[in-house]
């Protein structure tokens, strides 16, 4: 082509190619500008999502380590501890979702580094007496054996950052005990506005920008550490809402005022009872995960309802769930949620991690946990469920019955996603106010 192209020019006049040629030059010279500006944006659109700390792990191969399968010791203490997170995270009339799940993964990573009585509690808080050991090898697995497709999508993340200070030495065990188990990086940072910049966005682009930061203003000149965990659930229902079976509803909020909602109406076939509430299973697409919904009984208060939840009676309600045939009608709602974990936990049993603390596995510095920070986002809709959620752990020095069963989620409800081939709710939440 280009042989044919230069016969073509040679016979063109003197004159006729002098223009021409002043014309090849122009598109040229076009043509590199409009290059160099094209690689000048790729450039700004790769360095944005670039981390500048320094990965002290990057290129290092964890190590091989043993798994273990969930058994019903880890999924009835896994339980036991999500449904105790979420009765002590629930306060006042506002929305609140949790991911129990993420909470645990971002507490373990922080339970290797810790020893004597803060090791004891956070084993007895954490796995329910189990040690931190075997711990590790239930989470190595459980993380690498949930399902993730195209329709049903769950992806895991964890983080170390450190203080980047002379004389602060962080053990390397804790570091390939993470590394290994959590596949977390550790990242050597200033701990100043562009480590701010980095671990937000970190968060960002491990929660499809669902959470868009965990740290606002600066990090205080104590911080040493922080220990994150991102997770993303993103599905569709396995069967999709038509237009047809959306309409609008009122939403009976905890203080008494009624709102206009969008209603989403179906057919449900799985019947659940759970204390004093009834309520029904939706499955996302594929089957791997499902949407369960809990409505208490009229008089009964949503508050008194969760407080009175427990492990057992949420995994006993959701095995010995019905086949009947329900109308079930589901409102679209979206809302996030950020909560402190410090006080839910203390209370929990682990009060040592956040007073008088022996993180001596972490590092040679006298650390304490100063801060548990929890955000979630959740988006449910016609055509499936967005859950995001992100645990921060600071680290400071110290110094069916017969016919068909009508459930209208039209007043204060609680709600979970649950991981079918455990029964372990990756999330779990309360709607208590919707609309405006």
């Amino acid at each position: 082509m280009m042989t044919e192209i230069i016969r073509k020019i040679s016979k063109i006049s003197t004159k006729n190619k002098e223009e021409f040629m002043k014309i090849i030059d122009r598109i040229l010279a076009f043509s590199m500008c409009a290059a160099m500006l094209f690689a000048m944006v790729l450039g700004t659109v790769g360095c944005s999502s670039a981390i500048n700390a320094e990965n002290l792990l990057e290129g290092i191969t964890p190590s091989s380590v043993n798994g273990k399968q969930a058994d019903e010791g880890f999924i009835s203490s896994s339980v036991d501890f999500a449904i105790k997170l979420f009765r002590q995270s629930v306060a006042g009339d506002k929305n609140s979702l949790i991911s129990p799940l993420s909470v645990m993964l971002a507490l373990a990573m922080t339970a290797n580094g810790a020893d004597g009585k803060t090791l004891q509690e956070m084993e007895i808080v954490l796995g329910g007496g189990m040690s931190v050991d075997e711990l590790n090898e239930y989470l190595y697995t459980y993380m690498k054996t949930l399902p993730s497709t195209d329709k049903a999508k769950v992806t895991l993340a964890n983080s170390i950052w450190f203080r980047n200070k002379k004389g602060f030495v962080v053990e390397n065990d804790f570091l390939q005990r993470n590394a290994d188990y959590y596949n977390a990086p550790a990242y050597k940072a200033e701990f100043d506005s562009s480590t701010v910049d980095d671990i937000n966005r970190w968060v960002s682009n491990n929660t499809d920008g669902m959470i868009d930061r965990i740290i606002d203003g600066d990090i205080d000149e104590d911080t040493m550490m922080y220990l994150i965990n991102a997770l993303v659930f993103d599905a569709e229902w396995a069967e999709i809402y038509e237009k047809r079976d959306i309409r609008d509803g009122i939403f009976t909020c905890y203080d008494g005022s009624e709102n206009t909602v969008s209603m989403m109406s179906s057919s449900e076939s799985l019947y659940i009872e759970c204390g004093n509430a009834k309520g029904f299973v939706k499955q996302y697409a594929g089957g791997e995960y499902c949407f369960a919904a809990l409505l208490p009984n009229e008089g009964v208060d949503i508050l008194d309802y969760i407080d009175s939840l427990t492990g057992e009676g949420f995994v006993n309600a959701y095995n010995n769930a019905e086949y009947a045939e329900i109308n079930a009608k589901l409102p679209k709602f979206s809302y996030d949620c950020s909560l402190s974990m410090n006080d839910a936990l203390i209370a929990m049993g682990m009060p040592s991690a956040f007073l008088k603390a022996d993180f001596s596995k972490m590092s040679n510095e006298d650390l304490f946990i100063s801060q548990v920070l929890h955000k979630t986002f959740i988006s449910v809709d016609e055509r499936g469920t967005r859950a995001g959620a992100v645990t921060s752990v600071q680290m400071n020095r110290e110094s069916c019955p017969d016919g068909i069963i009508e459930i209208t989620l039209d007043r204060p409800f609680v709600y979970a996603i649950v991981d079918n081939a455990t029964g372990l709710p990756i999330f779990i939440g309360a709607v208590l106010g919707l609309g405006k």
